[in-house]
């Protein structure tokens, strides 16, 4: 591919998690290359450590979410002149918007990037893609998300919407995460008991209140255990008000939010997911890394991302998961160290830097045409 660097542009809608990660896992992917990556995050305010996370160069051009709205023209311009200093090879795009701004600049071939269902169901969007698709590869952070797209597009080129999936940086997980003894000893967590955790927003699509029903009920046959709920969200005082209710407020905690709570998995037993709406799922990648059981609802990216290593339920059935959490509990250790190897084997062949990595150059969009 030659030795001259060429600039590649990424554009983020902003650079508040998880798009800080994310714009960090699209850098890993060219490594070791001849590309150089400028990351513009458009919104959102000059951030050190967002810079060092992301790695490369970064520039945050502080407009606001109004400013992102109409013709955008005021961006469209400020990034036109972005690609006249550094003559952009191509752009990865993140969500519809930074896609739109993308395509108006002359002769680009533009990545855009999907991490919600449904990105393309409104009318005028699929219409302005269409007009686009000559030069544009769509890409969905799941199978799950690719399909979606598909459907909504099924006359644009399909082996053009392709699966670029959600990846970590192993290496920094492994080296962060505190042990068993640590991790417990400061969440306040007995060293002996049987311990649930769920991380994720307080928020109807993660659905906890699907896993405390389900706790509840698993209770009487896994005597002693505790679910540990780590995120924050406008679900919390409903949350409270479940747990008092069926009862069980000694066993269910709710930590709030926590910072990097990914040190803290290996406090867990198995970790359970219980969202209703999951396009992926990066919390199942941490717990996979973290070398727990993963229990999850058989919605979305999700399923897609343990496949058949981990133990799914029916999405929103509490007395499915229930008996989940009573089966991880009752075969004992060394079903669970099963599943806990099996869990990170296939984490290392589908989800990390360099697996995604590897896949990524071989995408028939990439390697046919982009490079």
């Amino acid at each position: 591919m030659g030795n001259k660097v060429k600039w590649v542009l990424q554009l983020c809608h902003g650079c508040s998690p998880p798009f800080d990660d994310v714009a960090r896992q699209w850098t890993s992917l060219f490594a070791g290359s001849h590309y150089k990556i400028l990351t513009v995050f458009l919104t959102g305010k000059p951030d050190d450590k967002i810079t060092s996370l992301v790695g490369g160069d970064v520039v945050f051009l502080e407009y606001t979410s109004k400013d992102l709205k109409g013709l955008k023209r005021k961006l469209i311009k400020k990034i036109k002149s972005l690609h006249c200093q550094y003559q952009f090879s191509f752009t990865i795009a993140h969500r519809y918007k930074s896609i739109y701004i993308a395509s108006h600049l002359p002769d680009m071939k533009v990545i855009g990037v999907s991490h919600a269902f449904g990105v393309y169901s409104p009318f005028l969007r699929r219409r302005y893609v269409m007009k686009q698709a000559g030069s544009l590869m769509l890409a969905g952070v799941s199978d799950a998300i690719r399909d979606d797209a598909r459907k909504s597009l099924p006359d644009y080129p399909q082996q053009n919407i392709q699966t670029v999936h959600n990846h970590i940086n192993l290496g920094t997980h492994l080296n962060g995460l505190l042990d068993r003894k640590v991790a417990r000893e400061q969440l306040g967590l007995d060293s002996t008991a049987f311990v649930v955790g769920n991380v994720g927003r307080l928020h109807p699509d993660k659905d906890q209140a699907t896993l405390i029903k389900a706790f509840a009920l698993a209770l009487p046959k896994v005597p002693g255990a505790k679910l540990v709920v780590i995120g924050e969200g406008r679900l919390r005082g409903e949350l409270e008000e479940l747990v008092s209710s069926l009862k069980i407020e000694k066993h269910v905690f709710l930590l709030g939010r926590i910072s990097e709570a990914w040190r803290y998995y290996q406090a867990f037993d198995v970790f359970a997911l219980s969202s209703y709406y999951e396009p992926f799922g990066m919390v199942l990648l941490e717990a996979m890394a973290a070398s727990i059981p993963v229990i999850c609802s058989n919605c979305g990216g999700g399923a897609e991302v343990v496949g058949d290593k981990g133990l799914l339920f029916t999405v929103g059935d509490h007395e499915d998961l229930s008996a989940g959490i009573i089966k991880i509990f009752s075969e004992g250790s060394d079903y669970r160290e099963q599943m806990a190897v099996d869990l990170f084997a296939r984490l290392k062949e589908n989800f990390t830097d360099d697996a995604v990595k590897e896949k990524f150059w071989q995408l028939p969009y990439v390697s046919g045409g982009l490079v």
